[in-house]
């Protein structure tokens, strides 16, 4: 039988299966789809490309795609800053993209741009805006608090609006400036006064994205001449392209009270030590009194403060060519004092937008932030006043009017004045209103990848109008010698401009073969520093008699002129190099103008060496090494200090010819050859991180050499036009070391702890004030204190830290009682001069120490902000100026006393002892908050500011600026409460 052959058939029966199966495999289908974030907020202008193919489209307004796509193939949704997505077609397709944690967590600013964090080879420490200090924050300063190690910031006062001293591993200088150089998008900002209202209080808090604290000449020589003290870089919110959208809301109340009091006498107590004192002088006893009147209690109050903020942030997307993310803010602050008669009112309002263009070659970035402040001021010596006046006076005499010491039928010109009349028959007001803004114009170069040009275009106007009112006939008009009961209607203006012109070229490649990447930066600044004030006095006895010229006018202004490059380069993801060069150029300094500050760091990311891959449980370990030098050039002795100037005379040295007033001038004292001081600086530098960065930090040690100092010397007679000037000879040094750690000891679905803490030890010494060493010098005096006249408390010396108390070494007795006027004969000369004094402990803590934690439980979060400070001293002027007890009957008027007068039992002032140098190193818990999420978008906390202070410190606040209490306006304890609103 023939057979029959079927392969043919087989073959045919395969082929025409494979091609219906091809058929339907290649069948193009309608692929719809939205594309969200783990919020589930729509994504606008994602891409989604079907792999392999030229078919691509983006995301709409509200996420939603469709396109056409072969059944089964892959599609791959991306976003910038969230991981790629990839899915298979299908016709209804929901995407959820995940934020990418190593483009948003992986990433530091710093000058002139950002590195990863990996990649950084400087002292940088980033806080973002999660992690700031939540509560009444007035000023951007209040923020940082505690967060870092080697940055201290105190709030000068508790006046509302009152500026804060920030300090970056301690002061380099001892007559400039050592505030480091603020830098908000981009923009840097000048530290020059703004009359009537502090330069970081006329920013919103509530704005602030994240703070860059770029400590160590490495990380900020590229700002060259501003940097001696650090940098802080501050980043602004900012919308996000394609997003819908999205309302914050943003209110709190909150009450003040004063958190202690000076310890004074009362009445009773007054009454009786004053009796057992003056008991025969029948003058005396008649000038008494019988009232009980607590005069702290008549000038302090419980403070209401109320503020809200409010943004809309999003982003438009307009095809691909056109993305434009926006956010715009308001805000209003109204913030009460607890001083009578101070306030703040703020009213704020943002605009941030970013738009790209050409297809993401150009980028645009605008910022502008408008601030209108009115202050209303206090005259703060009522707080001296309240401690001094006699207790055993009413505020106001039976006729109703205000009680006055009089002498000879009107006020007594040398008494104490009555602190409530003193507050209250004076108005001090002031409105600021303030620009800061910049246009940033980044554009990517086609013909090379990798390249951009960088121009910005900045600028910070204020101007300020202030009245100082005096009433007529008022009692601090009659103490006035040239008001003499006349009052005074008291205008001041200032107009402040600060123009930023920057440009730079930035080339950046990743060598993917070698594991390696450089970027290198060229570019130029000019900025240009413009200050007018003008003054006008009028007497307001109703005859509008002027005291003296109508409108005295000061303008100054200076310019500072810069070329800089600087180089990153990351060999094999573990060699690290960073190279910066700045030369500046100012016009302060008339034949020294031009200032070259270098810097080199090196870095080894040692955890990526082949002996530590395979160690899961470390996830980060790098050494950094750095060295620089960095220039100071705001040197508080204005703008014109190496050129012939002369000075307009003061009122009382006027000569008059008829009815006119003609204003002397004469010389000032000049040094033609001062220059830029320099401060180098060499930091040791290891990150660590370990359990999946679980427990990670740093450790950071550090030595700054400042060079030629600007310090006051003493010339010879007749060499110049004065007996003193200001001349580069000295040397300075601050030596410590810095350690971060960040622990998260829980973290479960609905549990999470985490702790924070950071420690910095700082050691300041002064190594030359002269040009020669002279071993004679004694040093300069500095620390100007009440009572007497001329009395300093502090010394610049070789060998000791800076503002180190320069006192008498007090004797006591068997039982610890200082003895009045009896103290150590340290040079054996058997006498007491002021050969005798000697440096006796600093203001400058030795060791700084923060500590925050948080912990999350489902919807509730409790968070905690304590600082301590440890081996600061501050001299308690308020005690060493109302212990006398001569001063209690004088002049025809009596005086109050502190509760430790009995003790001391001084008959005269003993200003100049260690025994008011007194210990006051703290802790503090400064906040405490409770907040509940009521639902996703509302959330409520209460909140607790400077809730206690553990000190030894005998005064009000063992934390007061330079060392010196002064009757300082005391910080209040506040108690908030406030619901943010998200839509």
């Amino acid at each position: 039988m023939k057979q029959v052959n079927i392969q043919i058939p087989l073959r045919m029966l395969s082929l025409l299966l494979g091609l219906f199966l091809s058929a339907s495999a290649f069948a193009q289908i309608a692929v719809k789809g939205h594309v969200k974030d783990a919020t589930g907020e729509p994504i606008i202008g994602a891409t989604v490309r079907v792999d392999g193919t030229q078919t691509a489209t983006i995301s709409d307004f509200d996420g939603n795609f469709a396109l056409t796509a072969n059944q089964g193939a892959n599609i791959s949704v991306s976003y910038v800053g969230f991981v790629t997505a990839t899915v298979k077609a299908a016709p209804n397709l929901v995407i959820t993209l995940k934020e990418d944690q190593t483009v948003l967590q992986d990433v530091v600013v710093i000058g002139y741009g950002t590195v990863r964090k990996s990649d950084a080879t400087g002292s940088v420490m980033t806080v973002e805006a999660d992690q700031l200090n939540k509560g009444l924050a007035t000023s951007p300063a209040d923020l940082l608090q505690g967060k870092t190690p080697g940055v201290q910031i105190m709030t000068n006062s508790g006046a509302p609006g009152a500026g804060s001293t920030i300090r970056i591993r301690g002061g380099s200088s001892l007559s400039a400036s050592n505030d480091p150089l603020i830098v908000i998008d981009g923009l840097p900002i000048s530290s020059t006064e703004i009359s009537g209202g502090d330069v970081l209080n006329t920013i919103n808090p509530n704005d602030i994205e994240s703070f860059s604290i770029l400590k160590d000449a490495s990380a900020t020589a590229i700002y060259g001449s501003r940097a001696s003290n650090g940098v802080i870089i501050i980043t602004t919110k900012k919308g996000k392209a394609g997003a819908k959208p999205h309302v914050n809301i943003d209110m709190t109340g909150s009450f003040k009270t004063i958190a202690k009091k000076v310890d004074v006498l009362g009445a009773d107590s007054f009454k009786d030590f004053f009796v057992a004192n003056y008991s025969g002088n029948a003058d005396a006893m008649a000038a008494l009194g019988n009232a009980k009147t607590d005069w702290q209690d008549k000038i302090y109050r419980t403070a209401w403060t109320e503020e809200i903020n409010a943004s809309v942030t999003g982003g438009y997307v307009k095809g691909s060519d056109f993305k434009m993310p926006y956010r715009v803010s308001a805000g209003f602050l109204n913030n009460d004092g607890i001083l009578k008669t101070t306030n703040m009112n703020r009213g704020t309002f943002g605009v941030n937008l970013t738009p790209t263009l050409l297809d993401d070659h150009l980028t645009i970035n605008l910022n502008g932030k408008g601030v209108f402040t009115h202050n209303s001021f206090a005259d703060e010596g009522a707080i001296g006043s309240a401690i001094q006046y006699n207790p055993l006076k009413p505020v106001y005499n039976e006729d109703g009017n205000y009680h006055y010491w009089m002498n000879s039928g009107l006020p007594n010109s040398m008494a104490t004045l009555n602190p409530v009349a003193q507050l209250e028959q004076q108005n001090k007001d002031s409105y600021v209103r303030r620009f800061v803004g910049n246009a940033q114009f980044d554009y990517k170069f086609k013909f090379l990848p990798g390249l951009r040009a960088n121009l910005n275009l900045g600028l910070d106007y204020s101007t300020t109008t202030g009245w100082d009112i005096t009433d007529y006939k008022s009692e601090i008009s009659y103490h006035n010698k040239v008001q003499n009961g006349t009052g005074e209607w008291k205008k001041y203006t200032q107009m402040r401009r600060d123009q930023t012109l920057e440009f730079y070229l930035a080339y950046a490649r990743e060598l993917k073969e070698l594991r390696s990447r450089f970027d290198i930066l060229g570019g130029y600044s000019w900025q240009h520093f413009y200050n007018k004030k003008t003054e006008r006095k009028l007497s307001n006895d109703g005859n509008n008699l002027e005291y003296a010229v109508k409108e005295p006018i000061f303008m100054t202004e200076s310019y500072l002129v810069s070329f800089y490059g600087r180089l990153n380069w990351t060999l094999m993801d573990r060699y690290l190099l960073t190279a910066t060069l700045r030369n500046d150029g100012t016009s302060r300094f008339q034949n020294n103008k031009w200032g070259l500050f270098p810097s080199v760091a090196l870095a080894w990311r040692i955890n990526e060496e082949a002996f530590l891959k395979d160690v899961d449980w470390l996830s980060n370990l790098k050494l950094r090494l750095g060295y620089g030098i960095t220039g100071q050039q705001n040197i508080n002795q204005g703008d014109y200090p190496s050129i012939p100037t002369y000075h307009t005379n003061q009122g009382g040295s006027y000569y008059w010819f008829g009815n006119s007033a003609i204003v002397p001038i004469t010389p000032k004292g000049y040094a033609a050859q001062i220059k830029w001081e320099e401060t180098t600086t060499y930091n040791v530098g290891l990150d660590f991180g370990f359990l999946k960065n679980r427990i990670n930090g740093s450790v950071d040690v550090y030595k700054r050499k400042t060079n030629d100092l600007l310090n006051e010397v003493p010339v010879a007679a007749g060499t110049n036009l004065t007996n003193y000037l200001l001349q580069n000879v000295g040397d300075m040094e601050n030596k410590g070391i810095e350690v971060a750690v960040n622990v998260v000891p829980i973290e479960k679905k609905n549990l999470r702890w985490e702790i924070g803490v950071n420690f910095a030890y700082n050691k300041n010494e002064i190594t030359r004030l002269t040009a020669s060493d002279d071993p004679s010098y004694l040093g300069v005096e500095v620390g100007d204190i009440n009572g007497g006249v001329g009395n300093h408390i502090q010394i610049q010396q070789v060998g000791n830290p800076i503002n180190s108390f320069y006192v008498f070494q007090q004797v006591y007795d068997e039982a610890g009682k200082p003895l009045e006027g009896v103290y150590v004969d340290r040079n054996h000369d058997g006498q007491i001069t002021d050969n005798d004094r000697y440096v006796y402990y600093k203001p400058d803590a030795d060791v700084n120490i923060g500590l925050n934690t948080e912990l999350s439980y489902k919807k509730w979060t409790l968070s905690a902000a304590f600082r301590s400070s440890l081996g600061n001293y501050v001299y308690n002027n308020v005690a060493s100026n109302t212990e006398m007890k001569a001063d209690m009957w004088t002049n025809n008027f009596i005086c109050n006393r502190v509760t430790t007068a009995p003790y001391s039992d001084f008959s005269q002032a003993q200003y100049r002892s260690d025994y008011y140098v007194q210990n006051a190193s703290f802790l503090k818990l400064d906040k405490m908050t409770l907040a509940y999420n009521v639902c996703d978008w509302i959330r409520v906390h209460l909140t607790a500011q400077n809730v206690f202070t553990i000190t030894n410190y005998k005064g009000v606040d063992p934390e007061v600026k330079d060392g010196l209490d002064k009757n300082m306006y005391p910080r209040s304890r506040n108690f908030i409460v406030g619901a943010s609103f998200n839509f």
